[in-house]
């Protein structure tokens, strides 16, 4: 049995950035990294893996996180080996 389905039915949604924002995230990010730098050992794994390269770590201050553009994709969670970034709902 083979089973046609129209094309327009089936759309992914898209996110795209407003006109003069391009790049920033907007309303649609569903979590966000929240580090924990008392745990941060300043590996610089979720700078170097971050895809949108929003991630900096400072030997001092530790990691800073500019949620203004950050998708919230978690690969930064995933990479951290100390578990000292935890993804949190967007509120």
């Amino acid at each position: 049995m083979k089973v046609i389905v129209e094309p327009s039915k089936y759309r992914l949604p898209i996110a795209r950035p407003l006109v003069g924002v391009a790049g920033k995230t907007g309303t649609w990010r569903l979590e966000r990294p929240v580090v924990d730098n008392n745990k941060c050992t300043r590996c610089y794994l979720c700078e170097i893996h971050c895809p949108v390269n929003v991630i900096r770590v400072e030997p001092d201050a530790g990691v800073s996180i500019d949620y203004d553009y950050c998708k919230g994709c978690g690969l930064c969670a995933d990479v951290c080996p100390v578990l000292a970034i935890k993804m949190v709902p967007e509120e």
